[in-house]
């Protein structure tokens, strides 16, 4: 398949008629580049299925905030604008996670997790924004099973039988991987440079222009979740850790330790989110 067909698919994705009509509206809204926090909150209050799920996701283990934020607004000023632009998507996608990959949403989470506790030990700033960068890391997925839903989903199927790895199979398939297309939609999306590097390359960190560390960080916490065995993401192997993020990171067996403890109880306590939206 041609990648310049693959990639004006990808870019078309709004018009197509399978994607839901909310998304269609949050997707107009995060890519406009005068988009305010106001705005966001003022449409976010509009939709009470919408609201729920933002409270659930920012009161949930995923971020770890001591208390309860009880509004929207609260929420908005807390994250920031990128990190709400990034976690509205998440929300919002989690039908089409779960439908395209079943397991893919609790993967994404834990992702989401494992990236915010290694930012927050290595002092980064917004480890909220990293962690939005964790849950949407194979939002290139999901485009992919809406934009090739006859194709896609038999590319995944294949895993097993070539014994690759998914992006591997990708590359040979489409001439471009679920990653890189994800680095697409979301500067289509206008999402910071510091979102867009992590989603990119989270499988080769060691590209990333400006943002190196987030990569890298995203790159780990997507092995670790591999590792760990939480959900599903395409993959029956667990990649090696790339040498350039672990010198990037210089973690030593301790603290992936340490990490991993942290992370047991935010991750066994967050497959909950949005199991229903009372």
């Amino acid at each position: 398949m041609n990648v310049q067909e693959v990639i004006a698919r990808v870019e078309k994705i709004e018009a197509l008629p399978t994607l839901p009509s909310i998304l269609k509206k949050i997707l107009s809204i995060i890519e406009d580049p005068k988009v305010s926090l106001q705005k966001i909150t003022e449409f976010v209050t509009s939709d009470p299925t919408l609201t729920a799920r933002i409270l659930k996701m920012v009161n949930s283990p995923v971020y770890g905030f001591p208390g309860r934020i009880s509004s929207v607004s609260h929420a908005m000023v807390i994250l920031g604008l990128n990190a709400v632009k990034g976690l509205l998507l998440g929300v919002s996608v989690f039908e089409l996670m779960q439908k395209s990959m079943i397991g893919l949403w609790e993967h994404s989470l834990s992702t989401a997790i494992f990236a915010r506790i290694i930012a927050t030990r290595k002092d980064m700033e917004s480890p909220e924004e990293i962690s939005i960068g964790g849950l949407l890391h194979d939002i290139g997925k999901v485009i992919l099973t809406i934009a090739f839903k006859e194709n896609y989903p038999k590319l995944i199927d294949s895993v097993q039988i070539k014994e690759g790895f998914l992006y591997e199979i990708e590359k040979e398939y489409f001439g471009i991987t679920h990653s890189e297309i994800g680095g697409i939609v979301a500067k289509k999306w206008n999402f910071p440079l510091k979102l867009i590097e992590p989603i990119k390359y989270h499988h080769k960190p060691q590209l990333a222009e400006k943002f190196q560390k987030e990569a890298a960080i995203v790159h780990l916490s997507n092995i670790l979740t591999l590792a760990r065995g939480v959900g599903y993401s395409g993959e029956i192997f667990v990649p090696f850790v790339h040498p350039f993020a672990w010198e990037l990171l210089n973690l030593n067996e301790k603290e992936l330790l340490d990490i991993f403890r942290e992370a047991e109880e935010p991750i066994t306590t967050s497959g909950e989110i949005f199991l229903s939206d009372e």
